[in-house]
C-alpha cells in the first residue's frame, strides 16, 4: 500500500507496465513510424516532449532520444500518433512494414527501417 503525501492515508495504486495482457501487438492492423526528423526529442537531443510515452495506454512506447515502440505489445490505436504535436508519428498498415523478427519478440524503434 502507498500512503498519500497530504494526509498520510493508505491508497491502492496499480502500476502499468508493458505486457500485462500478453502479447497483443500481433493483432493490430497498423503501427506507429516515427520520423525522427521532425521528433522533438530527436531534434533537441534531450529527453523532451514524450507525450506519445505520457499517453500510451499499453505502455509500449519507451522514454527515449528518439522514443521507441515495443511492437509486441502496440496494439496500433494510434493514440501516440494523435497526441504529437510536430505530427512526427503517423500510423502505417502494418504489412506495408514489417517488424523485424527477434528472440523473446519483435522489439524495433518506431522508426525502424525494414
Amino acid at each position: 500500500m502507498t500512503r498519500t503525501k497530504d494526509c498520510g492515508h493508505e491508497i491502492s495504486m496499480s502500476t502499468p507496465s508493458a505486457g500485462e495482457a500478453g502479447a497483443t501487438g500481433d493483432w493490430r492492423t497498423e503501427r506507429p513510424l516515427l520520423d525522427a526528423g521532425a521528433c522533438l526529442a530527436a531534434k533537441q537531443r534531450k529527453d523532451a516532449c514524450q507525450l506519445c510515452w505520457v499517453y500510451c495506454p499499453d505502455v509500449c512506447v519507451s522514454r527515449g532520444v528518439p522514443p521507441a515502440v515495443d511492437l509486441t505489445y502496440c496494439k496500433g490505436c494510434g493514440i501516440c500518433a494523435e497526441v504529437c504535436p510536430t505530427g512526427a508519428i503517423r500510423m502505417v498498415a502494418d504489412d506495408e512494414h514489417a517488424a523485424p523478427s527477434a528472440p523473446g519478440g519483435a522489439r524495433a524503434a518506431a522508426g525502424a527501417r525494414p
